[in-house]
């Protein structure tokens, strides 16, 4: 999944009606702690969500953020960081999904379901990271 440097926020939410129209309500978390202005004008993608790719995950959840987070709302992980991580799912793209440090998604092109690897991490957002492989490491196979 190619996803630009330009993404501001990612958040999970309902697409509501309110007489002739519909809305999205966008968290207060993601206008105080990012950049967007609410004077801007955004271009909006919205992806489907199905039964497979639901999570408890704080990506994936509108609800507020836990108090002590509340002030730093920064990533569990830094540009450059190296992690141990195993591919949970894959996103609509076909890139690798693996959750770390309390759900946290990290993004993973050329990888599948079960995979492990160690990655690097290239771009680090609040909710989300995407990551690159280093080294892959073989599961042993059952019979």
């Amino acid at each position: 999944m190619e996803i630009s440097d330009d993404l501001l926020c990612l958040f999970t939410a309902q697409v509501g009606a309110e007489d002739d129209s519909y809305h999205i309500e966008i968290p207060d978390r993601e206008i105080e702690n990012s950049a967007i202005d609410t004077s801007g004008t955004y271009r909006v993608a919205l992806l489907p969500v199905d039964a497979d790719t639901v999570s408890d995950s704080p990506a994936d959840q509108p609800a507020e953020p836990a108090p002590e987070q509340e002030d730093k709302q920064q990533p569990p992980v830094d540009v450059g960081e190296t992690r141990e991580v195993e591919i949970d799912s894959i996103g609509d793209k076909g890139d690798g999904i693996a959750r770390i440090d309390r759900g946290y998604v990290v993004i993973v092109p050329d990888t599948k379901v079960g995979d492990r690897a160690t990655v690097r991490i290239e771009t680090a957002k609040e909710n989300v990271a995407f990551a690159e492989v280093v080294e892959r490491h073989h599961t042993p196979q059952h019979n």
